[in-house]
C-alpha cells in the first residue's frame, strides 16, 4: 500500500516572515489530528532555513527544496548545492518542474544529473514530468512522458528509483484554473507506472508514488487521490493558504 505525499510547492511566494506566519498557523491544525499522509512543504530558498528551524521536531511535515544543482561547487553564481541543503534537514527536492524546464532550459539530461545528486545526498526527489496542451492534442502525451521519464531516469537504480517520488504535472493546468478530470489524470498516472514496469518491472513500479499536480484545489482533492494510481499531489498556489493546503490534506485523507 502507497502511503500518500501531499507536497506544497510555493515557488516565488513567502520570504522568512511569511513562512513563519504560515507554519505557525498551519501547525496549530495539523499537530491536532493524525493524518495517514506524508506532507511536505517546499519553500523558497531564502525561507528554507526558517521552515527548517520551525520543523526541526515535528515530524508530521517535511521539508523540501525547490531545485538543486548538479554541482557540488565551483563558479556557479546564484546556484545552491546538495551538500549547502543538508545543513538544513530537508527530506525531498523537487526537480525537473515544468518551469524549470521551460523558462530555465533545463533538459532531461540536466534533471538526471540532479536526480543522481539528490540520492547521492539520500534527498527523496520529487522528479516532474508533463505535457503541454500542444503535445496533447496533437497526440504526443504517451511519447513526451515516455521521454521524460526513461532520459530522467537513466542509470537511475532500482533502490534510488524507490525513493522517487514521481510528480505529474500536465503543463496545461499548472497555474490555469484548468484541472485534468480524474479520468485524465488516472489515464495518465496508469501509463506513467506502465513505463516504470517497462524499466524496471512489476514489483518496482507499484512500490513508486505518482503525484498529480496541476490545480489541485480543496474542492478537488479527494476525487483525484481516489484514483488507484494517484498516490498524492503536488500543490501550488491553493497551498499559499494554511486553510486551504489544510483542506486538501484532510480531503485527501479520507
Amino acid at each position: 500500500m502507497r502511503k500518500p505525499i501531499i507536497a506544497a510547492n510555493w515557488k516565488l511566494n513567502k520570504g522568512p516572515s511569511s513562512t513563519e506566519d504560515f507554519l505557525r498557523s498551519f501547525l496549530s491544525e495539523v499537530n491536532k489530528q493524525s493524518f495517514g499522509v506524508d506532507i511536505v512543504i517546499a519553500p523558497s530558498f531564502v525561507s528554507l532555513s526558517k521552515a527548517s528551524e520551525l520543523l526541526s521536531s515535528e515530524t508530521k511535515v517535511q521539508l523540501a527544496a525547490q531545485n538543486v544543482s548538479e554541482h557540488d561547487s565551483g563558479a556557479y553564481t546564484g546556484e545552491v548545492s546538495v551538500m549547502m541543503l543538508k545543513e538544513l534537514f530537508l527530506s525531498y527536492v523537487i526537480i525537473g518542474h515544468s518551469e524549470r524546464r521551460a523558462l530555465y532550459g533545463e533538459t532531461d539530461q540536466v534533471i538526471n544529473a540532479k536526480i543522481k545528486k539528490a540520492r547521492e545526498a539520500n534527498f527523496r526527489p520529487i522528479f516532474c514530468i508533463g505535457e503541454t496542451l500542444e503535445e496533447r492534442e496533437s497526440g504526443k502525451l504517451e511519447d513526451v512522458l515516455r521521454t521524460q521519464i526513461t532520459q530522467g531516469l537513466l542509470d537511475i537504480p532500482e533502490k534510488d528509483l524507490t525513493e522517487t517520488v514521481v510528480a505529474y504535472e500536465p503543463v496545461w493546468a499548472i497555474g490555469t484554473g484548468v484541472t485534468a478530470t480524474s479520468e485524465q489524470a488516472q489515464e495518465a498516472h496508469a501509463f506513467v507506472r506502465s513505463v516504470l514496469k517497462d524499466l524496471y518491472g512489476e514489483a518496482a513500479s507499484q512500490k513508486v508514488r505518482i503525484q498529480y499536480g496541476g490545480s489541485v484545489k480543496p474542492a478537488n482533492a479527494k476525487e483525484l487521490l481516489s484514483q488507484p494510481d494517484i498516490d498524492g499531489a503536488l500543490v501550488g498556489g491553493a497551498s499559499l493558504e494554511p486553510s486551504s493546503f489544510f483542506e486538501i490534506i484532510r480531503n485527501s485523507a479520507e
